[in-house]
């Protein structure tokens, strides 16, 4: 275990990265943020447990330790917007989902600040990502990397209305082969669940950064609505039966992906 992210690895062409799973806030920096801050309420909670499969499929996964209120590790480093004229949070955000300040009054991180941050905690992450996905491409030709992610269903700051229960990313098809992200898509559709794909989320940084079909590495993201899984509201616990109905969606979704992507 790293202090930075957590890292299993295996040798099947699939790699699960979960940047969001952190809930850790550095001790040195706690008395900088406010109490709703300290909930650590956007987190995409449970996701390690929820892809309990990834083990059967043989896949290496990395998460984040650190919460994404320290430092967001699927927005690029220079902190430009992936969503240009949406409302949508930064590199090292000031404010919950739902608007409310993460700082104390004086308190927000300057530039330098921004710049240690990426240095201790962004960097790491994306160096081993890379590592890993290049440790990959050695054994095998084409490499699935699915990027998991979770929101609460409803957050009018952000989108109108309730998102759908699971969110496909490819940036409008540039991150994965035509195939693969067809594969997710039916196996989606065949369930009880309601789903999109390059809806309101495209992929972040993470899937577009890395995703290159033409050299070998095809990127998915799923942003799954938190209420197919797990209560929305404070302490944010698990529901195992409600997980136990979307495991199995889930599973197929990356199993379609990771099939087509081995073929090619």
């Amino acid at each position: 275990m790293n202090d930075i992210f957590n890292l299993t690895r295996a040798d099947a062409p699939l790699l699960i990265s979960i940047p969001h799973l952190g809930t850790r806030i550095p001790d040195d920096l706690r008395h900088l943020y406010t109490d709703i801050a300290l909930t650590v309420a956007d987190t995409d909670w449970h996701l390690d447990r929820l892809y309990e499969c990834a083990h059967d499929l043989g896949a290496t996964v990395l998460s984040g330790r650190f919460s994404r209120y320290v430092i967001d590790l699927n927005r690029p480093s220079t902190d430009e917007s992936l969503y240009p004229g949406q409302t949508t949070t930064g590199l090292c955000p000031t404010e919950t989902f739902r608007g409310m300040p993460l700082y104390q009054p004086g308190c927000l991180p300057d530039a330098a600040e921004k710049a240690r941050r990426v240095a201790e905690y962004w960097r790491p992450y994306h160096e081993t990502l890379e590592a890993e996905l290049e440790r990959l491409r050695e054994q095998h030709a084409n490499v699935l990397l699915w990027e998991a992610h979770s929101i609460a269903s409803v957050l009018p700051r952000l989108f109108e209305g309730k998102l759908p229960d699971l969110n496909i990313g490819t940036q409008d098809g540039r991150t994965a082969a035509p195939a693969a992200l067809a594969a997710v898509v039916a196996a989606a559709a065949d369930s009880d669940y309601t789903s999109i794909a390059n809806g309101r989320f495209k992929g972040g940084f993470i899937t577009r950064n890395y995703g290159a079909p033409n050299r070998g590495v095809h990127a998915i993201q799923l942003e799954m609505c938190q209420s197919t899984y797990m209560h929305e509201t404070e302490p944010f616990d698990y529901a195992p039966e409600l997980a136990a109905a979307v495991q199995p969606t889930l599973r197929k979704m990356i199993e379609g992906a990771f099939e087509v992507v081995k073929s090619l």
